[in-house]
């Protein structure tokens, strides 16, 4: 009599507790999803000793960090330059990282030059060398006079990435005193857009324009995007070079996967994960398609905040009201439409002369921006590489692979219907190639041998990325790195639940990415007890 009385709820909460982590065949840590991020986290929890379970939902690792074959080709999804930060502290470079401190097994090229950028309307057409000092002598050339205030520029962007080397250091939130004493042009500048740092420190607007060209790996106009993000960025790209994995991205993801089963960690494939189970403030372990509950004392998820809080955390009930309100406040950045070529003739010959290609009309970053709501505009920027020229081999001899690289918002896409979507994908296409052939003066369509177009809706069914998106959360300045370091500890609404990957507080990027889950690892090993978390 008395059981009947008990209420039903209480039953099933007991019954909850009691498959919680701690209990048999209870894991320490499930990563979900085997992103860039992912894969590092469980590398880190693994390789200290925590039991560790990865469950990816597609059928290899990687994410965007991967590749795919067309006929004698091997394309990479995404843009996937790493800064080559050997000089720097094992925390800040993240290819130090992986060669030194993850011991990874890779192989990597460097990237001849920084960028070609061409503004066919603006009549501007420079090669933008490696080197902080070769890049000032660049845009003297370019733009004479501007010496002084692209000097000081570069060296406020040194502060600015000290700054981030300090944060890249710890796990947990920074001490904000010793931040202040220590890196006050970081702080300072902390809730300064990329345009208002130009103004104040004199930066001719021509000058600005060539300096801007990697805006488009961040995806927000210089108007609004966060200084310190945009400092970054720049200075860790031009300071030192950058490398490209010789065997492509997907060499990363392959060498993380090895690396965690190496140390005891165990890989699911196919493994889609559907519930994030909560209780009573805490995560206990997930559930997946299949129907397995996997108990676990800590969950780190590499998929988008949005969709977790949205959708994964079960019941409804245990969705904070605080991480909806956060993640609704937040703005997912762009994705892209990407067309992949494979070409029957070397890079001489089609008069490839470079590998990095940033082609626009000109560098109003706020009109380029509005245009990625419109599938129509011709006020279009790509970002296009010729893999040839870093990796000679990559392609079979008399052959060549380009890639051309345009963002685009995902509600622009979602106007076209299903019938259409071929033809659409077919016209951007051919603006994309025309415009690089207009502007380069080489010539591809007499010679694609293989063509492939990627678009939002590629990346959404390839990768499950909410919307298709590949930039993360947009940094504007209230939401940048700094912010959301601040904020880590405040906005970890449940127990037990963790976040990497281009979604989590470093923003979004291959090295940030990466970072991001050697992050959480460190911080979860210390909610553990394990170590970690500086």
């Amino acid at each position: 009599i008395r059981f009947a009385a008990f209420p039903i709820a209480c039953i099933l909460e007991r019954m909850a507790t009691i498959g919680r982590a701690g209990a048999p065949g209870a894991y320490d840590c499930v990563v979900v999803g085997a992103g860039l991020g992912g894969l590092c986290a469980a590398f880190e929890l693994s390789r200290a000793g925590a039991k560790t379970l990865l469950l990816e939902r597609h059928n290899l690792p990687g994410g965007f960090a991967t590749s795919f074959a067309r006929g004698r080709f091997e394309f990479e999804p995404s843009l996937h330059e790493l800064p080559d930060m050997r000089s720097i502290s094992e925390a800040t470079g993240v290819v130090r990282y992986l060669l030194d401190d993850a011991g990874l097994d890779l192989g990597f090229a460097s990237v001849p030059e920084a960028y070609r950028l061409i503004l066919t309307d603006d009549g501007v057409d420079v090669r933008m060398p490696f080197g902080i000092e070769a890049c000032i002598a660049e845009v003297e050339r370019a733009v004479p006079g501007s010496r002084p205030s692209v000097t000081a520029y570069f060296e406020l962007c040194r502060e600015v990435q000290d700054g981030f080397g300090y944060l890249n250091a710890r796990a947990r939130s920074p001490n904000l005193v010793r931040l202040l004493r220590d890196h006050g042009d970081f702080v300072r500048t902390a809730s300064a857009t990329a345009a208002e740092v130009a103004k104040a420190v004199g930066v001719p607007k021509r000058a600005h324009d060539i300096l801007f060209a990697y805006w488009c790996y961040l995806g927000v106009p210089a108007d609004t995007l966060s200084f310190p993000i945009w400092a970054s960025l720049l200075h860790s790209y031009l300071s030192s070079g950058a490398v490209i994995p010789t065997m492509r991205s997907h060499e990363i993801a392959v060498a993380f996967d090895a690396a965690i089963r190496r140390h005891g960690g165990e890989v699911r494939y196919n493994a889609r994960v559907d519930r994030v189970l909560v209780d009573d403030g805490a995560a206990w372990g997930v559930t997946t398609a299949s129907g397995e509950t996997i108990r676990a004392a800590e969950v780190v998820c590499n998929a988008s905040p949005t969709a977790v809080f949205e959708s994964l955390v079960y019941p409804a009930s245990e969705r904070p009201q605080a991480a909806l309100r956060a993640v609704n406040a937040r703005k997912h950045g762009f994705s892209v439409v990407v067309v992949y070529l494979g070409l029957d003739a070397d890079r001489e010959t089609l008069g490839l002369t470079d590998y990095s290609y940033f082609i626009a009309p000109h560098m109003d970053t706020r009109l380029l921006y509005d245009s990625l709501y419109d599938l129509d505009s011709d006020q279009v920027m790509q970002a296009s590489i010729c893999l040839n020229s870093a990796i000679p081999d990559c392609s079979p001899p008399g052959t060549a692979i380009v890639s051309i690289t345009a963002g685009i918002r995902p509600e622009a896409w979602s106007c076209v219907e299903a019938d259409d979507y071929f033809r659409v994908k077919s016209l951007l296409a051919d603006k994309l190639i025309g415009q690089f052939e207009a502007a380069t003066g080489a010539r591809l369509r007499g010679h694609i041998e293989e063509l492939e177009v990627a678009t939002p809706v590629t990346f959404a069914r390839y990768t499950g990325a909410w919307d298709g998106v590949v930039y993360g959360y947009e940094p504007a300045p209230w939401d940048s790195i700094l912010p959301r370091a601040v904020s880590l500890d405040r906005e970890r609404c449940l127990a037990g639940l963790d976040f990497c990957g281009g979604f989590s507080y470093r923003c979004h990027g291959y090295g940030s990415s990466i970072l991001s889950g050697k992050a959480a690892a460190e911080r979860t090993l210390a909610r553990l007890g394990r170590g970690g978390g500086r």
